[in-house]
């Protein structure tokens, strides 16, 4: 972890109405690329605190500010801001956590510009301001303060069980044993923290980060049961018998198929087999070595799980890393900001770019991807213009292993379990009503099993709603 600068804080502009147009927008220090493609360790450092009560000054708190309701949890960004700009970083992180389970982790890895910073007012005149770096600034302040300690609420007596341990179940067992609950969070895998310690890459999210927050909801009165296999392992009949209630938040991660010519060669792998690899060694994660090392690795997909392949694999040694993308850059899903850092570390995009066939060498194993160059023609029913192939424009990308990230589906409950009753919608997500609760009674159910792979702070969105729910429900 990068330590907190301290420096004396200077205080802010003078006329903190106009400090938009008198201070720049900065953003945190930034490792140089030829560095951080060494390790897998965070790239940003913080702010010293002179800078954070600078930034946080920027916002001119507006009466109708529209960075909350860019953001999904309507975090009460200027009231954390105001006291940021004072020097009051405890309490301005003491607002953040109102609204927020993991406001540390979230502001390491929302797409703020797409969100809270991409609403912002300032947008129309200058830079916004930088809400999600001062947002990671106090609470990394606050915890290393130790000003974030929990304890146990006063029992009610009552259990629930919640089924993953990731953003969403741990957002839902935050929530659930503030409120008295007894919590048991139950995780397939040996190690808790769910996609955001096995596919987040460490260098967006380092992963004591998570276990943090883990240790917080163990201190909370939350308990782990780790390497269960709910609905294999655990039946619905031993859940019911045992607790209250249950919240599915066990995401969506069967990889959709790459329907091309040459899928089933050797060196054609999956991205998220590929991320967990590199992130953390667990016996429950079977899947061949991907090894990359001095090799060409295509990247399939125009995501945040692509541009997590393409940095993950240059820092494994990958003599190239190139993404091919269907699309422009600006119909591209994945975080402007991680596109820039992949670029920065040395990966290469070949945009408006659709594969065709994979190739296969003398070996019999990957040697490239044959692909047809796009344009893009009218828009469809949600706006979004559709790419179409240009006739005579084939060509070849060279590749020794493709990792395939064209997203994720949920993983079906095995037919004989009682889970598979719950109903779903026509993609296998899981159906819920307005309090999140699914087909069958007393289970709950969010986050990307339900609404398909988002972000990480829609979990928390849809894991507190869930948790409001399950409350209500259980003191009718």
């Amino acid at each position: 972890m990068h330590p907190i600068k301290m420096k004396s804080p200077n205080p802010p502009p003078a006329n903190p109405k106009y400090a938009w147009s008198a201070i720049t927008r900065e953003v945190p220090p930034k490792r140089a690329a030829a560095e951080r493609v060494g390790d897998f360790d965070e790239i940003y450092t913080q702010y010293d605190e002179a800078t954070v009560r600078a930034q946080a000054s920027r916002c001119i708190q507006c009466p109708n500010p529209l960075c909350m309701q860019g953001c999904p949890l309507a975090n009460r960004i200027p009231e954390w801001l105001a006291l940021a700009a004072q020097g009051q970083f405890i309490e301005a992180a003491a607002v953040s956590r109102l609204t927020s389970n993991l406001p540390e982790i979230c502001s390491r890895v929302c797409p703020q510009e797409r969100l809270c910073e991409g609403a912002c007012i300032l947008n129309t005149r200058t830079e916004p301001v930088a809400i999600g770096a001062v947002e990671r600034f106090i609470n990394d302040y606050a915890l290393a303060h130790h000003a974030a300690e929990v304890a146990p609420a006063p029992s009610n007596g009552i259990r629930v069980a919640v089924i993953g341990s990731g953003p969403g179940g741990l957002a839902c067992a935050d929530e659930l044993a503030q409120l008295g609950y007894g919590v048991t969070v139950f995780e397939s895998l040996l190690i808790p923290g769910g996609l955001l310690v096995n596919g987040i890459p460490a260098f967006k999210l380092e992963k004591h980060i998570v276990e943090r927050r883990i240790e917080l909801l163990s201190r909370r009165g939350v308990q782990f049961r780790l390497g269960v296999k709910v609905g294999w392992d655990v039946t619905l009949a031993d859940l019911q018998r045992d607790y209250a209630a249950i919240f599915l938040g066990i995401g969506a991660q069967r990889p959709k198929p790459l329907d091309l010519p040459g899928a089933a060669l050797t060196g054609v792998a999956d991205a998220l087999p590929f991320l967990i690899q590199k992130n953390v060694a667990s016996p429950l994660v079977e899947a061949a070595p991907i090894d990359v090392a001095g090799r060409s690795v295509a990247v399939l997909g125009g995501g945040d799980t692509a541009m997590d392949c393409l940095r993950t694999a240059l820092r494994s040694g990958a003599r190239e890393a190139v993404c091919v993308y269907r699309r422009d850059l600006a119909n591209m899903p994945g975080s402007r900001k991680e596109y820039a850092n992949a670029l920065e570390e040395g990966a290469r995009f070949e945009f408006l770019c659709n594969p065709v066939e994979i190739i296969a060498g003398p070996n019999g194993a990957v040697a490239g991807v044959r692909c047809v160059r796009m344009e893009l023609g009218a828009a469809d029913k949600s706006g979004r213009r559709q790419p179409r192939p240009v006739p005579g424009t084939e060509f070849e990308v060279r590749a020794d292993v493709l990792l395939v990230a064209y997203g994720f589906d949920p993983v079906p409950f095995p037919p004989d379990s009682e889970f598979a009753a719950i109903k779903t919608d026509k993609w296998g997500g899981l159906a819920i009503d307005e309090n999140q609760m699914t087909s069958l009674p007393g289970v709950f159910a969010g986050g990307d099993s339900v609404r398909g792979p988002s972000l990480v702070v829609h979990a928390v969105r849809d894991a507190r709603k869930a948790a409001r729910g399950i409350h209500c429900y259980l003191q009718r």
